[in-house]
C-alpha cells in the first residue's frame, strides 16, 4: 500500500505546519452519524495522548493595544498588553513577565523590555530614538512560556516609523517581492480519481490580497477548472485529478491585464482527501475519500479540538473508500477548530480547520459628552461594557484618542479578531476584523477559504503520539528568571555548583541556586525593576574554579517576516512637517514632565525578614574600624582571628553557643565570603547591621546565621566583590512610566503660551469598567484642530473581547487665535 507520505509527514510535524493548543482536553460527542460510518473511537491511544498533551501544555495568548500605527522618529510608543488563556480567552495570570520587541526589517532588535504583568495586564512605553531609520518595523509580544511553541505564535504587529529628520522620503526597496500565487488543495494533497477543492491566494508586492482570475489546464491545455477571486485575494475551485505528477498549469489573470503561468501542486497516485461543508445551516460535514489499497473497508478515525479542547473523536468504517460525519453546528465551539482524519495504521493523514464565528463578543460603548470642542477644553468620556448577549460586564480596558492625518489610515489591530483569528493563523491576515462582523454566505465562504489557505498548528502530531514532551522553557510565575550557565575553566558544564546572584543596593535582595547537570541554572527574582548591576559568584572560599554566562532572557527565533514594501509619497510632506513640529515641541516642553511611576524596587524588609538584632550605627559611638564595631555592640556576632584571618561566629539560640563555620555576609545584598575584605569596609559609610542568629535556609542552602551591612549609597560601601564573580550591567522590569498631558483647569493655564500640539491627546491603559455603572474619565484638547480618534480595546473576566472606536472635532478657539 502506498500512503501519501507528504501529507502523513507534514501532519506529524517534519515540514512546516504547526499546530495550535489550549488547556485541559474534554471529549465531546457531537453530531448525527450513521451506525454503520461511525462507531465508538478504535483508536483510544491517539485521543489518550492528545489529552495528555493538553494537560501539559498550558495554551497562553498576548495582545498588545498600541495607541497609534504611525509614529516619528522621537516619539514615545505607549502599549498595554492583555494575557488570555487560548481555550475561551479569559484573562490567565500565569506568566508575571512579558518580553516586548521592535524589529526592524532584518529581524533585527532595535528596542527591547521586560514588562511586568500583572493579573494578566500589563502596561509599558518604548521611546523611538531620534535616530530610528524610517521604515515598517514589528512589535512582537511573548512570554518565557510561549518560546515552547515557536516563534510564530508570538504576538506579532506592523507599525511604521518616518525620521522626519531625513531630507528624502522612503522609497520602496527596488528588490520587493514579485506576485505571490499559492494553491492549497483541501485536506493536504491532490489524489487521483478523488474529487478535490483546491483553495488559492493571489498576493501583491505588499503581501495583500490582489484580484484576479484565471483558468487550470491539463498537459493536453484543455481548461479543467476555472477560478475567481471572492475577497483578500483568495478563493477555491474543484476538479478530478486524473494524471499522476505535476501535469497540471494555473493561468492567472491580474487586473492589469499581466498574466502569470503558475505549477498546480503535484498528484499522487494513492491518498486520502479530508473535505467539509454546510449542506445547511445548522450543520458542518466532513467527507473522507481514500484509494488505498485498503480503503475499502478501512477503519479511519476523525479527531478534532478547538485549542487542545477536544470536540469529536470518532472511529468511521469507510465503504467503498468513502465516508462521512456529521456534527451540529451549534454544538461545535466558536473559533477555529481542528479535524485531524488518521488512517487505520493511526497515522496523521488529512487536516482541515473551519471557522465558526463567535456569538457573544465585547460590546463597548462609549461616546464623548459632545460632538464638536474647542481648543484647550474638558472632553468628558463615558465608557461601559456588556456582553451582545447578557447584561454589563466587568471588563479591563485601554483607551487612546489621537489626531487624525494622512499617515493614519490603518487602525491597530483589534483584540476580538485577534484572540479569535489571526493568533491561530500563519502569516498577514487582511482585514481580520471582517470575518466577525457579520456570518453573512460570502463572509462564510471567506472565512473558509481563510482556514483553507492560511491554516497551522503549534505542536507535532509525531511527538503526541510518541509521548515526547518538547524542550521546555518555564513559566515565570512570580516574577523575572534571570538564567545562566556555570562552567569550569576548560568551558565544560558544571553541575551541583550552588550559585548566588546579587544587585547591590539598599533593598537587601539575593538570590540562590544549585546548577543543573547541563549547567545552566535560574533565579527567580522579584522586584527588579530598571537598569541594574548584577553579581554572579560561588563561594569563592570552596569553588574557585567556576565561570559564569548570563543567557540572553529574550527569544532569538524569528517568525518570517510578513511580506510588504513599505514607502512614503510627497502627497504626506505637509503631514510629516506637522508631525515634526509637534514631536520637536512635546519633547522641549512636556519631556520633563514625564515622570516613571515610582515602583516597588524600593528600600523595603530584607529578602531574610525582620532580623534578630538590627543597629542602627548612627545611634553608637562612631568608630573608625569594623572590627571595634562588630566586638563592642554586636553580642550576635563573636569575631575570632585564625590563621588565614578574620572569621565570624555567630549566636545559636536552640544549643545557646555560637557556631564554628561562618554565616553568611552580605554588604548591600550581595555575598562577601573573605571576611578579611569585610573588615577593612570603613564603618562611616556604613548606615545599619542586621543579624539573624540561628540556621538559616534560602533556596535550599543552608547557613550558619547571616550578617547583612547596609551602606548610605547602596555601592558596596566602596568594596569589590571577588575577582572570580561575574559583574554586569543587567535591565531589569520596565519601570511604569506616567502618560503626562496638561490639564486646562484654570483661568491662568488656559492663558499659558506654553505651545500645545500633542498628536496623542490621551492614554490610559487601566480604565475598569463595573457591572452596573459607566466609568467616566476626562482628558483636554490641545491647541490642534482636526479629527480626533478615541479607540478603546477590552477584554472581560469572562473571556469576552472587543472594541469601540468614533471621533470626535476640535476647532480652533477665539483664545488660542488670539494668543
Amino acid at each position: 500500500m502506498k500512503i501519501n507520505q507528504q501529507v502523513a509527514s507534514a501532519l506529524s510535524g517534519s515540514g512546516s505546519w504547526k499546530l495550535r493548543g489550549c488547556w485541559i482536553a474534554a471529549l465531546v460527542a457531537l453530531g448525527a452519524v450513521s451506525p454503520a460510518q461511525a462507531q465508538e473511537p478504535a483508536a483510544p491511544g491517539i485521543h489518550k495522548a492528545f489529552e495528555q498533551y493538553a494537560k501539559r501544555d498550558v495554551h497562553e495568548k498576548l495582545f498588545m493595544h498600541i495607541d497609534r500605527s504611525q509614529y516619528v522618529s522621537g516619539d514615545q510608543l505607549w502599549f498595554k498588553l492583555y494575557a488570555a488563556i487560548g481555550t475561551r480567552h479569559k484573562p490567565i495570570p500565569l506568566s508575571k513577565v512579558a518580553y516586548v520587541e521592535l524589529l526592524d526589517g532584518k529581524q533585527t532588535p532595535v528596542l527591547q523590555a521586560k514588562i511586568e504583568l500583572r493579573n494578566a495586564m500589563g502596561y509599558g512605553s518604548l521611546q523611538l530614538p531620534a535616530t530610528l531609520p524610517s521604515g515598517k518595523y514589528t512589535l512582537r509580544a511573548y512570554t518565557n512560556w510561549m518560546k515552547n511553541f515557536g516563534p510564530e505564535y508570538y504576538y506579532h504587529s506592523s507599525v511604521a516609523v518616518v525620521n522626519t529628520f531625513a531630507a528624502t522620503l522612503p522609497a520602496a526597496p527596488a528588490d520587493s517581492a514579485a506576485v505571490d500565487v499559492q494553491f492549497f488543495p483541501e485536506g493536504g494533497n491532490l489524489v487521483r480519481g478523488l474529487p478535490a477543492t483546491v483553495a488559492f491566494k493571489i498576493t501583491g508586492k505588499d503581501g495583500r490580497g490582489l484580484p484576479a482570475e484565471g483558468t487550470l489546464l491539463d498537459a493536453q491545455g484543455q481548461v479543467v477548472a476555472r477560478f475567481k477571486t471572492l475577497r483578500f485575494g483568495m478563493g477555491r475551485f474543484t476538479f478530478t485529478p486524473t494524471t499522476v505528477g505535476n501535469g497540471y498549469t494555473a493561468v492567472v489573470k491580474l487586473p492589469n491585464q499581466e498574466t502569470l503561468t503558475r505549477r498546480a501542486p503535484a498528484v499522487y497516485e494513492h491518498g486520502y482527501v479530508l473535505s467539509a461543508d454546510q449542506p445547511n445551516p445548522s450543520e458542518l460535514r466532513l467527507t473522507i475519500a481514500a484509494n488505498t489499497s485498503d480503503a475499502t473497508n478501512e477503519e479511519v478515525y476523525v479527531l478534532g479540538h478547538a485549542g487542545q479542547q477536544v470536540v469529536v473523536a470518532k472511529s468511521i468504517q469507510l465503504a467503498e473508500g468513502r465516508g462521512q460525519l456529521v456534527l451540529q453546528r451549534t454544538s461545535l465551539p466558536e473559533g477555529i477548530l481542528h479535524f485531524t482524519l488518521f488512517n487505520g495504521q493511526q497515522r496523521p493523514v488529512c487536516e482541515r480547520l473551519y471557522f465558526r464565528r463567535p456569538q457573544n463578543q465585547l460590546v463597548i460603548t462609549a461616546a464623548t459628552d459632545k460632538a464638536r470642542y474647542s481648543t484647550r477644553e474638558k472632553v468628558r468620556l463615558n465608557v461601559s461594557a456588556a456582553g451582545m448577549l447578557g447584561p454589563a460586564a466587568p471588563a479591563h480596558l485601554s483607551v487612546a484618542v489621537y489626531r487624525l492625518d494622512s499617515l493614519d489610515a490603518a487602525s491597530p489591530p483589534d483584540i476580538g479578531s485577534y484572540l479569535w483569528l489571526t493568533s491561530d493563523l500563519r502569516g498577514l491576515v487582511e482585514n481580520p476584523s471582517y470575518y466577525l462582523q457579520s456570518e453573512d454566505e460570502q463572509t462564510r465562504e471567506a472565512a473558509d477559504n481563510l482556514m483553507l489557505t492560511q491554516g497551522w498548528r503549534r505542536f507535532s502530531w509525531e511527538k503526541i503520539l510518541a509521548n515526547v514532551a518538547p524542550p521546555m522553557h518555564v513559566a515565570e510565575l512570580n516574577g523575572h528568571l534571570i538564567q545562566g550557565r556555570v562552567l569550569k575553566d576548560s568551558g565544560v558544564p558544571a553541575a551541583g555548583i550552588a550559585a548566588f546572584l546579587a544587585s547591590p543596593g539598599r533593598a537587601v535582595n539575593l538570590y540562590s541556586a544549585v546548577s543543573k547537570p547541563d549547567g545552566t541554572i535560574g533565579f527567580e527574582t522579584r522586584n527588579f525593576y530598571g537598569p541594574k548591576q548584577i553579581v554572579l559568584q560561588t563561594n569563592t572560599r570552596r569553588d574557585s574554579t567556576y565561570r559564569f554566562d548570563i543567557i540572553n532572557p529574550f527569544s532569538t527565533e524569528y517568525a518570517r517576516p510578513w511580506p510588504g514594501a513599505w514607502q512614503m509619497t510627497e502627497q504626506y510632506r505637509p503631514d510629516l512637517t506637522q508631525r515634526h513640529l509637534r514631536m520637536q515641541i512635546q519633547n522641549a516642553y512636556l519631556r520633563p514632565q514625564r515622570g516613571i511611576s515610582p515602583s516597588s524596587a524600593t528600600e523595603s524588609t530584607a529578602f531574610f525578614g525582620q532580623p534578630n538584632e538590627r543597629y542602627r550605627l548612627d545611634d553608637f559611638t562612631r568608630f573608625k574600624v569594623m572590627e571595634e564595631v562588630m566586638r563592642e555592640y554586636v553580642p550576635g556576632v563573636q569575631v575570632r582571628i585564625r590563621k588565614d584571618g578574620f572569621h565570624f561566629m555567630v549566636a545559636d539560640p536552640v544549643n545557646r553557643a555560637f557556631f564554628n563555620d561562618d554565616p553568611i555576609v552580605l554588604i548591600d545584598g550581595v555575598p562577601f565570603f573573605d571576611t578579611n575584605v569585610v573588615m577593612k569596609t570603613d564603618p562611616l559609610k556604613v548606615q545599619r547591621l542586621e543579624v539573624l542568629t540561628g540556621r538559616y535556609l534560602h533556596h535550599g542552602l543552608m547557613f550558619n546565621g547571616l550578617v547583612s551591612y547596609v551602606s548610605y549609597q547602596g555601592d558596596m560601601a566602596g568594596q569589590v566583590p571577588d575577582p572570580r564573580a561575574l559583574m554586569q550591567a543587567y535591565e531589569g522590569l520596565q519601570q511604569e512610566r506616567e502618560f503626562y498631558a496638561p490639564r486646562y483647569e484654570t483661568e491662568q493655564q488656559m492663558q499659558s503660551r506654553l505651545p500645545d500640539l500633542r498628536q496623542l491627546l490621551y492614554w490610559n491603559p487601566a480604565v475598569i469598567t463595573a457591572a452596573s455603572t459607566t466609568q467616566q474619565v476626562d482628558f483636554y484638547t490641545s491647541d490642534e484642530a482636526g479629527k480626533y480618534v478615541v479607540l478603546i480595546q477590552g477584554l472581560a473576566n469572562t473571556g469576552l473581547s472587543g472594541n469601540c472606536r468614533f471621533t470626535f472635532e476640535v476647532t480652533q478657539s477665539a483664545v488660542a487665535q488670539g494668543r
